[in-house]
């Protein structure tokens, strides 16, 4: 079988990481090879020095995007959780990967103050930090997903489903 990417895209909070894992889970209880490129555990583990900037974003992006293309040449399934609030980034990791699926996860912003699993709302919220991706900060939304997910209204396991069912839909699983 050949390998593919999920790429998860999202403001912090929107869900990535548990859809990830549940998804994860589910395609290695299936017998696939899945690998998770976690960019907040790969930004700590090789750079954790590196900003917030654009640039530094878009750097990080690119080391994600090359790890991800990677591991799917190579039978592999990647779930990317990263934020890539760019556009333009997202659509060179589709080039540059090949057998590649999109998913847009969403929540409203008062859902994910609630969630705030980093606490980061909460210190944009009191000032301490500025540019935070979806609440004062630049997000792009995809403009043509293959899947569309409002966290705040699927269970994860309906959200791991649909993935899998746009993955058959693709060829990419049988």
């Amino acid at each position: 079988m050949e390998g593919f990417t999920v790429w998860l895209t999202g403001p912090s909070g929107a869900g990535k990481t548990t859809l990830a894992v549940k998804l994860a889970r589910k395609l290695r209880e299936m017998g696939h090879r899945v690998e998770i490129l976690d960019g907040d555990t790969i930004r700590k583990t090789l750079y954790p020095e590196l900003g917030f900037s654009k640039e530094a974003r878009e750097m990080h992006n690119r080391i994600v995007i090359h790890m991800a293309k990677l591991l799917s040449r190579n039978g592999v399934i990647a779930i990317v959780s990263l934020i890539s609030p760019y556009r333009a980034v997202r659509e060179y990791a589709r080039k540059e990967i090949g057998n590649f699926i999109e998913v847009y996860l969403y929540a409203p912003l008062e859902v994910r103050i609630q969630r705030d699993p980093k606490g980061l709302y909460a210190r944009a919220l009191r000032g301490e930090i500025k540019g935070l991706t979806g609440y004062d900060g630049v997000y792009e939304e995809p403009e043509n997903p293959e899947v569309v997910i409002d966290s705040s209204k699927m269970t994860p396991e309906e959200e791991v489903e649909a993935v899998l069912r746009k993955a058959r839909e693709l060829g990419y699983l049988p």
